[in-house]
């Protein structure tokens, strides 16, 4: 879809009455946004498996919204959310201190791209934005922010996520599952988490939890493998969590 067509048929949903797009994959400002003409290739050949349109709606995603994406990497979702939030909305391209010289040129790339975004910088145990945020999103992340050599204070992490959110803000958090049991433990051998520590952790924070996804699970993965590995890259069991802070 041309860029301008993609604005009309946005544009359309926001007169059309935007609330209504909060839990409905099908609705046309998220299919506008997955069709648009800005997305690279490869990531469009990976939405079978990402079910972008699917993830939009679970995170409750609207027109005018601001949103910190953390650590983006090539910007899979920070294009999305771009193009559903439109002009009256900004997408904070959270890149960390400690891998800036290499993310953000990435960041910049987005930025420059879409208007409405921008590159953020700082500590992951010390975030803050200039806004208050109606939505933090986090893909495939937060084990890392488990491993030594990232030194983040994942509990201080998380209380900084907290304030940053509006009163009924959303902290959205999709990760590599590990085995049942094995909680934080493996986050460097095979980068997964257990949901079940995850969500300890989360709610330790004050969030309370408000739902969760299987649209990106994989019951045929033993949780055995580094997500890495080639037998299970990309099609990992992953789970998709959704907290909110409360009013």
């Amino acid at each position: 879809m041309k860029p301008h067509l993609l604005a009309a048929a946005v544009a359309a949903v926001l007169l059309s009455g935007a609330p209504a797009l909060a839990q409905d994959a099908s609705a046309p400002a998220y299919q506008a946004a997955v069709a648009d003409a800005l997305r690279p290739a490869d990531e469009v050949a990976r939405d079978p498996l990402r079910h972008p349109a699917e993830m939009l709606a679970f995170a409750q995603v609207k027109p005018g919204q601001r949103i910190a994406d953390i650590r983006p990497g090539a910007g899979y979702f920070t294009r999305l959310f771009a193009r559903v939030i439109g002009e009256d909305g900004h997408v904070y391209a959270f890149v960390p201190n400690r891998t800036a010289e290499r993310e953000n040129p990435r960041a910049d790339a987005l930025a420059e791209a879409y208007p409405n975004v921008s590159r953020v910088n700082g500590d992951l145990d010390a975030m803050a934005f200039d806004q208050p945020l109606d939505l933090v999103f986090m893909s495939q992340e937060y084990h890392d922010f488990h491993i030594p050599r990232f030194g983040v204070d994942v509990a201080k992490m998380n209380a900084d996520i907290f304030k940053a959110l509006k009163p009924g803000g959303l902290y959205v958090v999709i990760d590599h599952q590990a085995a049942p049991g094995a909680a934080n433990t493996v986050v460097e051998t095979l980068h997964r988490i257990e949901g079940a520590q995850l969500r300890k952790e989360v709610e330790a924070a004050g969030f309370v939890f408000d739902g969760e996804s299987t649209a990106v699970a994989n019951s045929a993965d033993d949780h055995s493998l580094n997500v890495f590995d080639e037998a299970i890259r990309g099609k990992t069991d992953q789970f998709v969590y959704r907290f909110r802070k409360p009013n």
